[in-house]
């Protein structure tokens, strides 16, 4: 479950934060003021982003943007400033998203979904001994870099996000090869075949279905 680190000094929209969150299938951590945010971090969190208000007692939202940064959580600021040099003070010092109050949940959600999802694009994907940055496209197994083609590599991808899950052909096909191909679904037979060798990765034949990942015996 992703954890959602809430930074706000007004418990009634706090607490809309937390109850909203809650539903959408969050964990969330709240914190009213800058100080007691900078003693948070200074621990060890875990967090998988932070939503931050700009006008904070003690420490403000953008002084505390330098420390969430440090512990690689991303910032989406949720503020009543709304003028130009503010979101530019906050987008140039790194935060991920600048959204003025009043917001509409829905879409705070949908920005976050966005949020997430382009940290867990670029987070490095392991399984035993293979190894796959996405951002720099390179993959190991063990010490050795894998040469790989650019299906073979976006196909491994898959694969390590989705450990233990069977995914059909199609879902295979489309996810990497795209909906518009018109190749069988032998090629997607044929790319497993060259990724068990290249990687020694369990890729179980699921019958009438496709591949499933596992962890070799």
């Amino acid at each position: 479950m992703k954890r959602i680190l809430i930074i706000e000094d007004q418990a009634a929209i706090r607490r809309m934060l937390e109850l909203n969150l809650k539903i959408a299938g969050y964990e969330t951590v709240s914190i009213e003021d800058g100080p007691a945010a900078l003693e948070y971090l200074n621990g060890s969190p875990r967090c998988d982003l932070a939503l931050v208000d700009v006008m904070l007692p003690g420490v403000d939202g953008f002084a505390l943007l330098p420390h969430l940064n440090e512990k690689h959580i991303p910032v989406i600021f949720l503020t009543a400033r709304g003028d130009l040099e503010a979101r530019l003070q906050g987008l140039t010092g790194g935060a991920e998203d600048y959204i003025v109050k009043p917001f509409d949940m829905p879409e705070l959600l949908v920005r976050m979904d966005k949020v997430l999802a382009r940290r867990r694009s670029a987070e490095t994907l392991v399984f035993e001994a293979v190894r796959l940055d996405p951002a720099a496209r390179i993959a190991w197994r063990g010490d050795e870099m894998l040469t790989l083609t650019p299906m073979e590599f976006d196909l491994l991808a898959l694969f390590l996000r989705n450990p233990n899950l069977a995914l059909a052909r199609e879902h295979l096909l489309n996810e990497v090869w795209g909906i518009r191909y018109e190749g069988g679904t032998r090629t997607v037979d044929v790319h497993v075949a060259q990724l068990r060798r290249k990687t020694g990765l369990n890729l179980v034949s699921v019958p009438k279905i496709g591949y499933r990942l596992e962890a070799n015996p």
